[in-house]
């Protein structure tokens, strides 16, 4: 285990105004993601902190992730869409969504009854890495701009988070992002909207408790 990871469980991942108070998203799910992480630490991998959410690698290559949303928790597979998914559990975090794969949970019952087949996807998810395999970008048709898509590339998180949106926040979000005609002012404008998207906000929306 690594004391990183501890300390998120404890305080959350603290990238959203949420972070570190009881609205913070981690604190909904504080049972589900302590088993799910133990779920993952009998297979093998090794546990790491980042973007703030606790990471598996095996041999330094990112495998999956363990992270809280707004309404369930999940194991995020990077290269979920390689895996076969003979049980029909992976869903993907948005339409634009070319690699990763959720397995979604909102309760420990749901995990305790998967146990066997999380850890069956698990180790697939390894023998992807043992050889090699890559997914199969396709050009993205969405008109991202590109600066967009390099924080995509440096934060698999806030990537996932963004795609998670509806439709019609991503839609708004581009459209602001794009205005400006200067790189500098479309970074900073990003850079600006990252807690909001992180917490599933539109553009517009106001911080919610996730108390309900």
């Amino acid at each position: 285990m690594n004391h990183k990871v501890d300390k998120y469980l404890a305080d959350g991942c603290l990238r959203c105004p949420l972070g570190g108070t009881s609205g913070c998203k981690v604190h909904q799910w504080p049972e589900e993601l302590s088993l799910l992480r133990a779920v993952v630490l009998e297979c093998g991998l090794t546990e790491e902190l980042k973007w703030g959410v606790p990471c598996y690698t095996f041999q330094n290559k990112n495998v999956l992730m363990v992270s809280a949303l707004r309404d369930f928790c999940a194991i995020s597979f990077f290269k979920g869409t390689l895996l076969k998914d003979a049980h029909h559990i992976l869903v993907a975090p948005g339409d634009n969504s070319r690699a990763v794969r959720y397995v979604k949970f909102n309760d420990t019952q749901g995990i305790i009854e998967r146990e066997a087949i999380l850890k069956a996807y698990i180790y697939e998810a390894i023998e992807i890495e043992k050889a090699g395999l890559k997914v199969d970008f396709k050009k993205n048709t969405e008109p991202f701009p590109k600066e967009l898509e390099n924080k995509f590339e440096e934060d698999p998180v806030f990537k996932s988070a963004f795609e998670a949106l509806t439709k019609g926040r991503q839609r708004g979000y581009i459209l602001y992002f794009t205005q400006p005609k200067q790189s500098k002012t479309r970074t900073a404008r990003i850079e600006k909207c990252m807690p909001k998207i992180l917490n599933g906000e539109g553009l517009h929306d106001k911080y919610r408790s996730l108390k309900k």
